[in-house]
């Protein structure tokens, strides 16, 4: 039978579990419940007791109750409730997972859940899903419910928010044992047209859309599946979290523009760690500059002061773009190179001496010239990949086109495929039958 495991902390959220577990059970699902609370006595009976959760994280529950450290024992908690969530579901004994929580039920979920493999529903609900959710969904698909009022008692407020959980789970979880199963990125058999193909991850922004579609349909010709996240953030969390647990064959990463955000300080950061995944697994990559003429805020009016004095320019009522400079830029072209020397497989780097974005277009190309069309500070970055890679194993190809030109687009694939190729030795059924 189809089993949803319920995730709360039975001390403070007992109620509210019992509740759930109820409606579950009425939609026709099994319930596997667990209590990931320390403190207090739990308000309901578990499946799986708080004890055992400590426990799979290596711990023990009344060391944690000694030390009253709330922050250490969510991590705890977090741990041991990610152990016994996988292992449910490498035994098949989990086909959904729901949870109920304020910050620190949130927090656990989502440590619990986030390394579920993509297609295996997980819902959310909590009271902190209408501030910024990255910190719980991580790089997976976890759905988040925002709660309205606090998580505090079922009343007129929260009952229709926690039923519309339980029916959506109970179906997302019937479903997904329905059809299989099914995870990892792929689909039921005999729905998707690249059925079967190895997986590309491309990485796009609005202002490199033209080339990556290019880039794409050239893959889709030499025989992949193309997976394109948007460097949003999320994105690049998502692209990176999926290379590291080995699901592509390549990674063409033309526009790494999240970079530019971790340095300067914008919002669409990805983190540090951007652009490592795939060399660490040792996946065949090729990278460009896509976007890192720019650096993104939010609105006009959120713009931080110590910015108003640059390149300012409103992409979108939700989004506004500063120019970056040649000191920041250096310093990104000295990052990326390093990046790239670290990595373990083959990797090659694409660079569009005409432009990295339609914001940065020449005035004599195809498309409209870009604001930010700055060839002297391009040349810094270029430069500094360049002095970088000096000396490594790392492919360099300057192309005399913008990237958005579909012939840089379709050049960047085809690098890709023939690192592929060399590094497997084998050639796809159907490669290069759009050639």
């Amino acid at each position: 039978m189809t089993t949803v495991v319920l995730l709360g902390t039975l001390d403070t959220k007992g109620e509210e579990c019992a509740w759930l577990r109820a409606r579950l059970t009425a939609h026709g699902v099994d319930v596997l419940l667990v209590d990931t609370g320390v403190a207090g006595r739990p308000r309901t009976e578990a499946d799986i007791a708080r004890a055992v959760v400590a426990a799979a994280a290596g711990d023990d529950l009344e060391r944690l109750r000694a030390e009253a450290d709330r922050g250490a024992a969510v991590t705890v908690m977090g741990t041991g409730a990610a152990a016994v969530v996988t292992q449910l579901y490498e035994e098949g004994r989990l086909d959904g997972v729901l949870a109920v929580g304020g910050s620190g039920g949130a927090s656990i979920a989502g440590r619990a859940v986030r390394d579920l493999p993509v297609g295996v529903p997980k819902l959310i609900v909590s009271s902190m899903a209408g501030g910024d959710v990255s910190p719980y969904v991580g790089g997976s698909d976890v759905a988040m419910l925002h709660s309205v009022v606090d998580i505090a008692g079922v009343n007129r407020l929260s009952a229709p928010v926690f039923a519309n959980a339980a029916a959506g789970i109970a179906g997302m979880a019937k479903d997904f044992a329905a059809r299989g199963r099914t995870v990892g990125g792929t689909v039921p058999q005999g729905t998707s047209p690249h059925e079967g193909r190895p997986l590309i991850a491309a990485s796009m922004a609005g202002v490199t859309t033209p080339g990556v579609d290019a880039a794409r349909a050239r893959l889709d010709a030499l025989g992949y599946e193309v997976l394109v996240f948007h460097t949003s953030g999320a994105g690049g969390r998502a692209l990176e979290s999926l290379a590291e647990r080995g699901l592509f064959a390549g990674v063409l990463d033309l526009t790494p523009c999240e970079l530019a955000d971790d340095l300067v300080g914008g919002v669409l950061t990805a983190g540090p760690d951007r652009l490592e995944a795939a060399g660490l697994a040792g996946i065949p990559q090729v990278v460009s500059v896509g976007a890192l003429d720019m650096v993104k805020f939010g609105p006009l009016a959120t713009l931080p002061d110590r910015f108003r004095d640059r390149h300012v320019r409103v992409h979108n009522p939700s989004v506004t773009v500063i120019r970056t400079t040649p000191e920041e830029v250096g310093e990104l072209g000295r990052r990326i190179g390093g990046k790239l020397r670290a990595a373990l497989g083959p990797a090659a780097l694409c660079l569009p001496l005409l432009g990295m974005s339609t914001l940065g277009a020449p005035a004599d190309g195809p498309a409209p010239a870009g604001p930010y069309h700055d060839p002297e500070t391009d040349a810094v970055l270029f430069a500094a990949l360049r002095d970088t890679l000096r000396g490594s194993a790392v492919e360099i190809h300057e192309l005399p086109t913008h990237i958005n030109d579909p012939a840089f687009g379709r050049a960047a694939a085809d690098h890709l495929h023939r690192l592929i190729v060399d590094r497997s030795g084998t050639r796809l059924t159907n490669a290069g039958s759009g050639a």
